[in-house]
């Protein structure tokens, strides 16, 4: 297998500072919804980079649940490893690749807890057995087997269907307050469109960046 000559043009579009807009919350929901458009496979998932209080990096994939002039929500396991270190170093980066639109966001900035209310209200959003899912999952820690955690998950929609989930205190939202918000746009040999906004008190300035 010859990795090293794996390689692909990208041609179909370019992203001048012409036509970007100076408003990188409003270029980003634009550019969202051409990926919803273009039926991007799960336009919404995107990677997740955390650190830990000793600078151990580590990244998944995550959905994204929510955008607003605040930033971007996500919901986890407050007490998995994404959700512990998080606590321990509330910085943050995501990444979006929409590579069918050969583009991609990267965002970087300050995560904080949404509100319980906020929380409670995804969480009676979902269905229900990912509702017991959250409940009972211990969700990065080592387990006996799946068979168990399966008994669990079985006995536990048992006791609660008809009935209301509890809400689980250990589970909730994170708000990404974006600090810094580049987007990407596939080009010509290799010769990509870079445009990097970043957010200083509460404005924005942008600078184009060398592919």
């Amino acid at each position: 297998m010859d990795i090293a000559s794996m390689r692909k043009e990208y041609k179909m579009k370019n992203l001048s500072e012409e036509a970007v807009i100076h408003d990188p919350m409003q270029q980003f929901k634009q550019w969202f919804e051409e990926s919803i458009e273009a039926q991007v496979p799960e336009p919404n998932a995107m990677i997740l980079a955390t650190c830990s209080a000793e600078a151990k990096p580590s990244a998944r994939v995550m959905l994204l649940k929510g955008v607003t002039p605040e930033g971007f929500i996500f919901y986890t396991n407050y007490e998995s490893r994404k959700g512990l270190e998080l606590a321990q170093n509330p910085q943050a980066s995501v990444v979006f690749l929409w590579l069918e639109l050969e583009r991609q966001v990267r965002i970087e900035g300050v995560v904080k807890k949404v509100t319980r209310e906020e929380s409670e209200q995804y969480f009676y959003s979902r269905p229900f057995e990912s509702q017991v899912s959250a409940m009972i999952s211990p969700q990065s820690k080592a387990i006996e087997g799946k068979l168990e955690l399966e008994a669990l998950h079985k006995k536990t929609t048992e006791m609660y269907l008809g009935a209301k989930v509890p809400f689980p205190d250990h589970w909730g939202g994170f708000l990404l307050s974006p600090t810094t918000i580049e987007f990407w746009q596939g080009r010509e040999s290799r010769f990509h469109d870079r445009i990097q906004f970043t957010k200083k008190d509460a404005s924005w300035s942008w600078v184009r960046l060398a592919p």
